[in-house]
C-alpha cells in the first residue's frame, strides 16, 4: 500500500509538472489564425497582403498575443516572403507567431511555432526534426487524435469544430460541447476550442474545459477589429 501511494504521489507529480511545462510553454489563450481572402476581394497579391497585415496589425493592437500564418494557397517563396513580414509585425508586440504545417518556413523566420493539420507531416516526425526550437500545435476532430497528438510530441491542440460553421463543414458534424470537455478532462496539454465559436460562447466552451479559443472571422470580420479582440480577450480573462 505504502508502495502503491508513493508511486501514485509521483505520477501526480509528474502529470502537475508536464502541465506547468506545456502551460508556459502557450503563453496565450486567444489564436488568431489569417485568412487574408476574407479580408479582401482581388486578385492583387500586394493589396492582399498588405490588407492582411494591416487587419493582424489592429487585433494585435487589441492584444491578440498568437498569429498562426495560415494561407495555404501561396506557393513556398510567397509564404516565406510573407512570414519574414508577419514575424517582424509580431516582434514588435511581443506576439508569437505559428506557420500552418511547414516547420521549415518556421524555422526559417524565427517564427515560435508550427500548426500542422492531420493530413500533415506526423507530429512525432517534426517533433524529431525540430526537437525544443519549436511550439507545436495540431488539428484534431475527436479524443482519439487528441490523445495520439499529445502521445506525439504536441504542445497543444485546437479542436473542432465544437459548433457548425460552414469554413469547417468538411470536417463532419460539430464535435460539441460534451467531446470538447471530454478531451479537455483527459489530455494534459492546453485544448483550444475552434469552429463556430462566437464572442457569446466563449463562456460556454470555457466552462467546458477549453484553455482558450482559436478564431478567423469572428474577429477579422468585424469592423472595428482592434476592439473585437479587445472585447474577447476580456471575457477570456474573466
Amino acid at each position: 500500500m505504502q508502495l502503491q501511494a508513493v508511486r501514485l504521489r509521483e505520477c501526480c507529480k509528474e502529470n502537475y509538472e508536464l502541465r506547468i511545462r506545456n502551460y508556459e510553454l502557450v503563453d496565450f489563450n486567444l489564436y488568431l489564425m489569417t485568412d487574408r481572402k476574407r479580408l479582401l476581394k482581388t486578385q492583387n497579391p500586394k493589396l492582399e497582403t498588405r490588407k492582411l497585415l494591416s487587419a493582424v496589425r489592429q487585433a494585435l493592437k487589441g492584444g491578440v498575443r498568437a498569429i498562426q500564418v495560415r494561407e495555404k494557397d501561396l506557393d513556398t517563396r510567397e509564404l516565406l516572403k510573407l512570414a519574414y513580414k508577419m514575424r517582424d509585425l509580431t516582434n514588435n508586440f511581443n506576439a508569437r507567431l505559428f506557420i500552418n504545417d511547414r516547420f521549415d518556413i518556421a524555422l526559417a523566420v524565427g517564427a515560435d511555432g508550427v500548426h500542422l493539420a492531420q493530413n500533415s507531416i506526423p507530429v512525432e516526425a517534426v517533433r524529431n526534426a525540430v526537437k525544443k526550437k519549436l511550439v507545436i500545435g495540431v488539428s484534431t476532430h475527436s479524443l482519439k487524435e487528441a490523445k495520439a497528438a499529445e502521445k506525439g510530441g504536441a504542445d497543444f491542440i485546437t479542436l473542432g469544430p465544437v459548433y457548425r460553421t460552414p469554413s469547417k463543414l468538411k470536417y463532419g458534424d460539430p464535435v460539441g460541447l460534451d467531446t470538447l470537455s471530454k478531451v479537455s478532462g483527459t489530455i494534459k496539454i492546453p485544448v483550444f476550442a475552434i469552429g463556430g465559436i462566437k464572442r457569446d460562447r466563449i463562456e460556454k466552451v470555457k466552462k467546458a474545459g477549453a484553455f482558450g479559443v482559436a478564431m478567423i472571422s469572428e474577429i477579422f470580420g468585424a469592423e472595428d477589429i482592434k476592439e473585437r479582440a479587445n472585447e474577447i480577450n476580456q471575457k477570456l480573462e474573466t
